[in-house]
């Protein structure tokens, strides 16, 4: 038996060097197998039964703005609050809600009305503010505007985490993993997910690599960062005396023999890695075209402003989110930190939304005359909202603002989402949602997903004894129908 065992074993190893060599092969010469016209199968293909149904949308580029904008001094304006100005938040309105240690301690919470003028814009006379947003208040008529947004997390990095992922803790797959996962990639040159990050002028809060992680999910549908100086991916480049056929050469052999770890523990990560080195690989000869923004004519540079020749820059990653999704990639999601603002907001916002104003309405622009805006979901906001009191002593020019998860303001455009859409109602204060119009961040998760033909209930992965989702396990989830056309 023991003999019949070793035979089997020396038998199954060999045709496990075969047919690693023969992936490896035939991933690289697609013309050794079948006719020399046929496609080298892909990398990341996917789930066969997604998506469930027809698809509204092929791609997302995610507008994250980390540090939790103000709702109250962008869209969700209230002409009443000039008249509470100053005054004392009343019990009525507050309810007991718990507030960060940076407030709690505050023997005063006096209301704030924005100290912007507003407008009403478009066709159906949304109020935006015209002094920080004046590109967006040009697109109104392209977006909806969701204004009863609400999360359970009250700090950055458990609502930042909750947001991207379903839940507060930590270890869980990232929304853009998840449909990697799903969904697969549509360039097999490119990975299905990619995530740039530019800097504000404000407080600035920590993001981590594990918000745009796998989780449990195989690693190769983690985001790929790219950065803003240097190589745009670490260790995509060649290194010196190294050309393209030695490290196809020298791939071949690392693969082999991370094959041959494989066929012993069958561990699925070993070929999460040689996937992984293969993707590198194909980068080399996508990245640096895509990275090349003076391909574009000068009236698409002029759409994105002067900060679109800066490196790192929000316009530059609005351009270049652009750009990845017109080339296959499936999710883009773009941090922009700096929105902290619990001091000092007149000016902070200020600053913030010039960074972020005409690179986000270009990039509508920009989608809308390619064409592309139609199967394009567009997302814009952060984690929270902020508080209608103020942090810190109130005075005629200056004030802060708390975090506030139980309502805020994001916007959608897109593939299938109304256009020139308000949903979702507040009270005069801006702090409680109104007439059961509330949508929780999984509920805007779930609504994500369906646009891309995906049945959030159906989006699962046994881990720990369940079948985990990214709209989570414990509450129901709802698309939010009321916002699609």
């Amino acid at each position: 038996m023991d003999s019949l065992t070793n035979q089997r074993r020396k038998f199954l190893l060999g045709t496990g060097y075969g047919l690693g060599a023969a992936a490896l092969s035939t991933l690289m010469n697609p013309e050794l197998v079948g006719t020399a016209h046929a496609a080298p199968a892909a990398s990341n293909p996917g789930l066969p039964q997604f998506p469930n149904f027809a698809p509204k949308a092929k791609r997302i580029i995610y507008l994250f703005m980390a540090g939790g904008p103000s709702h109250i001094d962008t869209f969700d304006y209230k002409p009443e609050m000039r008249k509470f100005h100053g005054q004392e938040l009343p019990d009525s309105v507050r309810q007991g809600q718990r507030l960060t240690g940076m407030t709690s301690g505050q023997s005063s919470f006096p209301c704030v009305a924005p100290m912007f003028d507003f407008e009403r814009f478009g066709d159906h006379g949304t109020w935006v503010n015209k002094d920080i947003l004046p590109y967006t208040s040009g697109i109104v008529d392209d977006i909806t505007i969701i204004k009863s947004m609400h999360t359970e997390a009250v700090n950055h990095d458990p609502a930042i985490t909750y947001i991207n992922t379903g839940v507060q803790q930590q270890g869980k797959p990232a929304l853009g993993s998840w449909l990697s996962y799903g969904l697969g990639s549509e360039n097999d040159n490119m990975p299905a997910y990619i995530v740039m990050i530019s800097r504000g002028r404000g407080q600035l809060q920590a993001l981590y690599d594990r918000l745009w992680g796998s989780g449990f999910l195989p690693a190769r549908h983690q985001g790929v960062k790219l950065r803003s100086s240097g190589e745009p991916v670490l260790y995509l480049n060649n290194p010196p005396g190294i050309d393209r056929d030695s490290r196809r050469s020298m791939l071949n052999g690392l693969n082999e023999l991370n094959q041959v770890a494989y066929d012993k523990f069958a561990d699925p990560e070993t070929q999460a890695r040689i996937s992984q080195y293969e993707m590198a690989f194909r980068m080399q000869s996508e990245v640096p075209d895509l990275m090349a923004i003076e391909k574009e004519p000068q009236h698409v540079l002029d759409l994105y402003g002067d900060d679109v020749q800066k490196p790192g820059s929000f316009a530059r990653n609005c351009l270049l989110a652009r750009r990845m999704v017109q080339q296959g990639v499936r999710y883009v999601q773009l941090f922009h930190r700096g929105w902290d603002q619990h001091g000092s907001l007149p000016s902070k916002i200020r600053e913030q939304c010039k960074d972020i104003d005409q690179p986000a309405a270009a990039l509508i622009k920009d989608l809308k005359q390619r064409g592309m805006l139609d199967d394009t979901l567009v997302v814009w906001g952060g984690e929270f909202g902020r508080t209608i009191y103020s942090q810190g002593k109130l005075t005629p020019d200056n004030h802060g603002r708390d975090h506030h998860g139980r309502c805020f303001s994001i916007w959608m455009a897109g593939a299938g989402i109304k256009r020139g859409f308000e949903y979702g109602m507040t009270d005069d204060h801006s702090y409680n949602i109104l007439n059961n119009t509330g949508v929780h961040i999984r509920d805007m998760n779930a609504t994500i997903l369906h646009q891309l033909g995906i049945d959030h209930q159906k989006l699962t992965f046994k881990f720990q004894g369940l079948d985990q989702r990214l709209t989570g396990v414990e509450e129901p989830a709802h698309v939010v129908h009321q916002i699609l056309a």
